[in-house]
């Protein structure tokens, strides 16, 4: 259960689907709620899958390009960083490359977008990836593998009842409400992007011979 909970609150937070709400509600305003609806289970479906093979999968692509375990979760803790003070200074969209004006004109004329830009790279994107493929290594028995898959779902799920939910969130909360959380929830993705960082160069540092 410890690991469930560790996987669900760190996967959480990188993935932040709360950001996403103001974003979801503007692509899908045309849409009829019978729309809405099977966009935001697209939209986690693709999530989960893309998840699940990122944690499967990525311990072979390591492999393949030759990359050590330290360097990914460097190179992981400073994606992760970089995210969590986009959501801090409340650039994250623009993080995203939400503001790139040839994306915009792409999302205005896409009729679904449940795998891009909402999957990937709003939600799936390079730090929740990095993320999984750490927790491959970590995580190697049997039983934990199946409490993170558990976790991975349990993201899945909750992200798909928050873009259910979207227009009422984002009546109830404001976007002044919706920031403030993302500021919250961005000061929790520096501390694990930090953690990670940190954990490789102990890493580092105690492999070397003195």
């Amino acid at each position: 259960m410890d690991i469930f909970l560790y996987v669900f609150a760190a996967l959480f937070s990188v993935i932040n689907p709360l950001g996403t709400v103001p974003i979801f509600v503007g692509l899908t305003a045309d849409e009829t709620s019978a729309e809405r609806n099977k966009t935001s289970l697209l939209t986690s479906v693709n999530v989960l899958v893309i998840l699940t093979i990122a944690f499967f999968a990525g311990t072979y692509i390591l492999d393949f390009f030759g990359i050590s375990l330290n360097a990914l979760r460097i190179a992981g803790g400073m994606i992760i960083v970089t995210s969590g003070f986009a959501l801090l200074t409340g650039s994250f969209a623009k993080h995203k490359g939400m503001k790139n004006k040839r994306v915009k004109k792409d999302l205005d004329n896409r009729e679904r977008f449940s795998l891009t830009p909402l999957a990937i790279p709003m939600l799936a994107g390079p730090g929740s990836i990095s993320l999984l493929i750490t927790f491959n290594q970590k995580y190697s028995s049997t039983t934990n593998i199946l409490w993170v898959l558990l976790a991975v779902f349990a993201v899945g799920l909750a992200t798909f009842l928050i873009l259910r939910c979207a227009p009422y969130l984002a009546k109830i909360l404001g976007a002044s409400g919706i920031n403030a959380i993302s500021r919250i929830v961005g000061f929790i993705v520096i501390s694990i992007g930090v953690e990670y960082i940190s954990t490789a160069v102990i890493s580092i540092v105690q492999s070397l011979d003195f």
